[in-house]
């Protein structure tokens, strides 16, 4: 994730917010190496997270609790490409 946001535009990647778990236990080492804010959801708010509101029942790509690690990065990244390029029902 840290390689993947260094890539956006500096106005893309002020800061992330994410649920409570422990795919951001490093969080501290992610900020530091990135220069990205962390700020965690309160638990059970996933609606504090915008983003994941707009993606909801998008698992169609992999459903909960897939493990990512068997997919190339090449297939994770077609598959960032095509729900980023989806549109977006308040952008029209």
């Amino acid at each position: 994730m840290a390689k993947a946001i260094l890539t956006l535009p500096e106005t893309l990647r002020r800061s992330v917010t994410w649920d409570q778990g422990k795919e951001m236990a490093s969080h501290a080492r992610y900020s530091i190496d990135t220069g990205v804010q962390v700020y965690f959801c309160d638990p059970r708010r996933h609606w504090q997270r915008g983003t994941n509101q707009n993606a909801k029942g998008l698992r169609q790509y992999f459903p909960k609790g897939s493990d990512l690690s068997i997919h190339t990065e090449a297939e994770l990244d077609e598959v960032a490409r095509l729900l980023n390029e989806r549109p977006r029902q308040t952008l029209g």
